[in-house]
């Protein structure tokens, strides 16, 4: 697929209110309201668009307690690992990673009680060394680091 400027646009666009209309994102860019959904319907089914979500408040959920897991693995089999944290709700984010460690996990937890809970469950499968977010300092688009 051949992408420009205007796709790109089109999802920045997207990603700061994806329930945006057609005409409306057109307006902002000079297309009608049809070429955008043209565009759209030709990201999506190219999978650059996989899903559209939205932004949570996570503090007023409760949870209140952002972890970084860096994970050692005992073993050399990491599939009942793998299994395990796809199954875990506090698991936001996972990546196998180079470097000190096999894995790096985000976790998202409401109260510290949890947070151990979790960690003596992680000890089943390797050790790990744990950072606690103080603050969230910045969250980036992942398209603002694209460079055009």
């Amino acid at each position: 697929m051949e992408f420009d400027n205007i796709d790109f646009l089109i999802l920045q666009l997207l990603t700061e209110n994806s329930r945006i209309q057609w005409k409306d994102l057109g307006q902002q860019i000079h297309l009608t309201g049809q070429a955008v959904g043209r565009r759209i319907r030709k990201l999506e089914d190219n999978g650059i668009i996989k899903a559209y979500s939205i932004i949570i408040d996570e503090m007023k959920l409760g949870l209140a307690y952002t972890g970084f897991l860096i994970i050692n693995m005992k073993e050399a089999n990491h599939n009942s690992f793998l299994r395990y944290i796809d199954k875990r709700n506090e698991v936001v984010e996972a990546h196998r990673i180079s470097g000190g460690g096999c894995y790096h996990l985000k976790i998202k937890v409401t109260s510290q009680e949890n947070l151990n809970l979790f960690l003596e469950q992680i000890l089943y499968y390797g050790n790990y060394t744990l950072s606690i977010s103080v603050q969230e300092v910045k969250q980036r688009n992942p398209l603002s680091a694209k460079l055009l």
